[in-house]
């Protein structure tokens, strides 16, 4: 992200609904926009009109759009649980706490990424990976459940997750090593 105000791209959002990048000096789609944040290029959106800073709102827009197209990344349980903390006590708490739980889950994607790519090359195997992912969705929903306001959602024992060491790259070495004996066995039948 920008390290200072005068990295920051600002975007005017018009009545017409359209969206102007000033220092493009041209119209920006949602995708657009989009686009710049997975660039880590940093933008306010303003209400070209009142100077209004909108840039939440058309984030969950872009989020929403997303969704819609079928990159579903919000499970429908963990939506339930976000709107439930709507008017909570921990309301306060919330945004903080999402935002370190994302900043270390990206750390985390990361760290998993260059472990498998240091092993298997650029082609990691599929089944590990969601393995892995399933880990992190785990570790995310049971953050959420620690802020959930109801009590049986919050019984569950929240953990940090496990540093990635040797043991899971000897477990991927030798889930590699399975594969290749299978594809070997089914190489020799045909």
């Amino acid at each position: 992200m920008a390290d200072s105000e005068a990295d920051v791209i600002v975007i005017k959002k018009y009545a017409n609904r359209r969206l102007y990048n000033t220092a493009k000096s041209s119209y920006v789609t949602l995708d657009d926009l989009a686009v710049m944040v997975r660039e880590g290029q940093d933008f306010v959106v303003k209400d070209a009109k009142s100077g209004d800073d909108i840039t939440r709102s058309v984030l969950a827009q872009i989020i929403f759009e997303e969704e819609s197209k079928g990159q579903n990344l919000l499970p429908v349980k963990f939506l339930r649980q976000l709107i439930g903390l709507y008017g909570d006590s921990l309301e306060g708490l919330v945004p903080g706490y999402l935002e370190a739980s994302m900043e270390s889950f990206t750390k985390n994607q990361d760290n998993m990424r260059e472990q498998i790519n240091s092993v298997m090359g650029q082609n990691p195997v599929m089944a590990n990976m969601e393995s892995l992912t399933r880990g992190n969705m785990e570790w995310m929903e049971n953050a959420v459940k620690m802020f959930s306001p109801f009590p049986a959602a919050t019984s569950a024992p929240i953990s940090e997750p496990e540093p990635n060491g040797n043991e899971e790259l000897d477990a991927l070495k030798q889930q590699l090593a399975a594969m290749q004996d299978q594809i070997s066995k089914l190489a020799d039948k045909s």
